[in-house]
């Protein structure tokens, strides 16, 4: 009786909610993929209405393509990130020993193994923050540097098929 009177008593968060039913969806669709019918016979299983399921697929719709973009964002931000651990690995290593055989001890390379390596610290922090003001301005800068790209790769294409025609 007293797990009855528990599991009727208990509350939940709504994010934390969110995420149970998330699970519990993901285990009753093996595929992992669900019909639109379906997804409306859940709605209406938990008392959601066609109307509100149907302005949330559309705010999802709208938001698709922008989460997709920042997921493309967050990779290449990592992958700017790796090569610059790289390089730094590659550079100091050289610095390092460089000193270590003209010395015979660590002097000059390690202010710059230091000072690298706090800057290379604060862009690893950066990278990984995927909120805020600064980061919104990171992504749009990058949005619009890679459609400006596109823009004139495309009126590069124009041009040139202009000149063989």
């Amino acid at each position: 009786m007293a797990t009855t009177e528990n599991q009727i008593t208990q509350t939940y968060a709504s994010e934390d909610a969110q995420q149970i039913l998330q699970l519990a969806i993901a285990r009753r669709e093996e595929t992992g993929e669900m019909s639109r019918t379906q997804l409306f016979e859940v709605a209406s299983e938990l008392g959601i209405s066609p109307a509100d399921i149907q302005a949330a697929e559309m705010e999802w719709m709208t938001h698709r393509g922008e989460f997709q973009e920042k997921n493309v964002f967050n990779t290449y931000r990592r992958s700017k990130l790796q090569q610059n651990l790289v390089k730094y690995g590659i550079v100091n290593t050289f610095l390092v020993l460089l000193n270590l055989a003209s010395n015979h001890e660590l002097s000059w390379s390690l202010y710059i193994l230091l000072g690298w390596g706090l800057g290379l610290s604060l862009s690893a922090w950066n990278t990984y923050q995927s909120e805020g003001e600064e980061y919104e301005q990171a992504f749009q800068k990058w949005r619009l540097k890679k459609q400006v790209g596109q823009s004139l790769g495309t009126a590069a294409v124009k041009f040139r098929n202009w000149l063989q025609s």
